[in-house]
């Protein structure tokens, strides 16, 4: 993991926020009805309930997730026609360890 792409998928506001949402799902966007019952994708949030709560488009906000998944900080999981994604809690932790040795 580079630390220098976490820190700059995190610059942006509203990839920032993306992070703190997808920390709690089902608080910030409920239940993904779309999601198949036998999925082993919990915690998993589709791009459409992203861009909706963001308040932008989905081009935009997809960009941003894959921006976020290059970086480490998203993974991602395409069922039919949606995609979703959920943060990487392995990634994450990883770089809060590499940050606290580098910085």
């Amino acid at each position: 993991m580079d630390t220098l792409s976490v820190i700059k998928a995190l610059s942006n506001e509203t990839r920032f926020k993306i992070m703190e949402w997808l920390k709690e799902p089902d608080v910030h966007f409920g239940p993904q009805n779309h999601m198949p019952t036998d999925c082993d994708f919990h915690g998993g949030i589709c791009v459409g309930a992203i861009s909706e709560k963001a308040g932008l488009a989905q081009s935009v906000i997809s960009g941003y997730l894959v921006k976020m998944q290059k970086s480490g900080l998203l993974e991602s999981r395409r069922h039919c026609q949606w995609t979703y994604y959920r943060r990487n809690e392995m990634s994450i932790q990883q770089f809060k360890e590499k940050l606290f040795e580098e910085i």
